[in-house]
């Protein structure tokens, strides 16, 4: 049953859905993943609304099945008895647009405590929503669901990621092994969700798109908070080296969102960011009135620093900075000069439907 929470992060979203459906897609330009036109591929192309939001279906899709699988154990296409008491929908996949691919990989995480496998559940029914909104207003242009790879084998896409980062061990990381290790998982992708939407927002002009805009950003927002929240009260004092993790895995997006590849450490800062921009639940300390100091862990994905400008402000992405992400480096080259396209790697081994991809 769904708690006080989730029935105001469902409200949210159905708010958000009645203003999209209410504004058309056409007057939704920049609602779905920000500045578009860095993507080299399209740069000289006319991109319409419904690539921007086929954009976003590649990788609610991509969500919308960790959960599922984490959950449930099954794909957003087939229902089993545990999603169907959960009220999650199920999600039609048959689009023709693009080329339809499959889930690799992926299993139920053996939960061990309430908290977690509830967080889980509710997270996994709103990223179905997502899809299905998505796929309901494009209609005939959806694109079909890329091939997608969520394996923890040997060389799939989680142990990939996580010895790229550097976490110990990282090459036999699965998400689905335990609590705290589905947290992480979750961490990697909820954070991306934040600033990929906040990226839209210096695109939209119409006061009703930025309100459903920040309708759906509230959402993922409330996703990310609960993952750091969650994962902080899992390891609070970094016992179990969780928090060591979430700093690894935020420099690694940092460094690809700036252009950089897996494995290469060094990249310029400026191609994409000014600055890094991304920060995991490092332990900081707070000065507290009187003179006495605290520790406290990192519950927000922003620079805590006093002098930064960007103080307490979420930050951007765009659709480059977010393939690069999800691929593991395959939309950029390592010098960071050229955009590659189709990217594939990592998540998305075949790339995304769709005109940015």
């Amino acid at each position: 049953m769904a708690n006080l929470e989730t029935q105001l992060i469902d409200d949210v979203i159905v708010k958000s859905r009645r203003k999209m459906l209410t504004l058309g897609i056409t007057s939704l330009a920049g609602v779905a993943l920000g500045a578009v036109a860095t993507k080299s591929a399209a740069a000289a192309t006319t991109y319409t609304d419904a690539d921007i939001l086929n954009f976003a279906l590649n990788l609610e899709y991509l969500e919308a099945n960790f959960y599922y699988l984490a959950a449930f154990g099954t794909t957003i296409d087939v229902a089993n008895a545990a999603s169907t008491a959960a009220g999650a929908p199920l999600i039609t996949l048959n689009q023709t647009v693009g080329t339809k691919g499959t889930v690799t990989g992926g299993s139920k995480v053996p939960f061990s405590t309430v908290l977690v496998g509830s967080y889980a559940t509710e997270t996994a029914v709103e990223e179905g929503k997502h899809v299905k909104f998505l796929q309901g207003a494009l209609g005939s242009a959806a694109v079909a669901q890329p091939a997608i790879n969520l394996s923890a084998s040997a060389g799939g896409a989680w142990p990939t990621l996580a010895a790229a980062a550097g976490v110990a061990g990282g090459s036999t990381f699965s998400p689905y092994a335990s609590d705290a290790a589905f947290l992480v998982g979750a961490y990697v992708f909820e954070d991306v969700g934040v600033t990929a939407y906040h990226g839209a927002a210096s695109l939209l002009t119409n006061s009703g798109n930025l309100s459903a805009a920040a309708g759906i950003l509230s959402v993922e927002a409330y996703h990310a908070g609960l993952v750091r929240t969650t994962i902080n009260a899992v390891d609070p004092n970094n016992t179990s080296g969780y928090l060591t993790i979430t700093s690894q895995i935020s420099t690694l997006r940092s460094k690809l969102a700036a252009a950089g590849l897996l494995g290469v450490t060094t990249y310029s800062a400026t191609q994409y960011d000014q600055a890094t921009d991304d920060f995991g639940l490092t332990n900081t300390t707070v000065s507290l009135a009187g003179g006495a100091s605290v520790p406290s862990t990192r519950l927000v994905d922003v620079d805590l620093t006093t002098t930064s400008a960007i103080n307490s402000i979420a930050f951007a992405r765009n659709v480059t900075q977010v393939l690069n992400i999800v691929t593991g480096g395959g939309a950029v080259n390592a010098a960071g000069t050229a955009a590659v396209s189709p990217a594939t790697g990592v998540f998305f081994p075949a790339g995304l439907n769709g005109l940015f991809k």
